[in-house]
């Protein structure tokens, strides 16, 4: 009876460990649009997979910034999924697309990026340094502001829009991104 309760103890802390295992993994790459994401592949290698970023993904191809985001980095990336932009007015992304609007898509979409790479816990810790926000250069030159909200990471562009983080901490071989609910806008 005793080695019957031990081998069921041990067998359930096992199966315990294995799930607390799998809840950590989890959290260090979580899906993205249903699609797996792999720290071992880098910015664009991921978004191309997430069903969630093919307007990202196009707009990144469009602008001429596949290169780069396929550089060393390291990056942090906030990524609008599919339905932010199309919160953008009708019509916005078709003609950003267009190669004569190059200039203005580069600079909204590098407005989306921060050198370096920092996780939800650095721009938290960031956050409370800063008195409940911190304000983050972006490649383009411009300025995001990061604050709390719930709980929950609100980024503030230049104009007074607002993004929340939806998934934090997609790791990457050059970089970070976390996922976002509202394309950003530079002045």
């Amino acid at each position: 009876m005793i080695r019957s309760c031990k081998s069921v103890l041990t067998s359930i802390v096992v199966v315990t460990l294995s799930l607390s295992a799998a809840n950590v993994l989890a959290q260090m790459d979580p899906e993205v649009g249903g699609a797996a994401m792999y720290p071992s592949k880098n910015i664009i290698q991921n978004a191309v997979n997430s069903p969630d970023h093919t307007t990202l993904v196009a707009a990144v191809k469009a602008a001429g910034l596949v290169d780069t985001l396929q550089g060393p980095g390291p990056f942090t990336v906030f990524a609008p999924t599919n339905e932010a932009f199309a919160k953008l007015p009708a019509g916005t992304v078709d003609t950003l697309l267009k190669p004569e609007n190059k200039g203005q898509l580069v600079k909204i979409l590098t407005y989306h990026v921060v050198a370096g790479k920092i996780s939800s816990h650095e721009l938290m810790s960031m956050i409370k340094k800063g008195g409940g926000k911190a304000t983050l250069k972006t490649v383009s030159g411009g300025m995001l502001t990061a604050s709390l909200q719930d709980g929950k990471v609100i980024l503030t562009d230049e104009k007074g829009g607002t993004a929340m983080v939806t998934i934090a901490d997609v790791n990457q071989s050059n970089g970070v991104i976390h996922v976002i609910d509202a394309v950003l806008l530079p002045n």
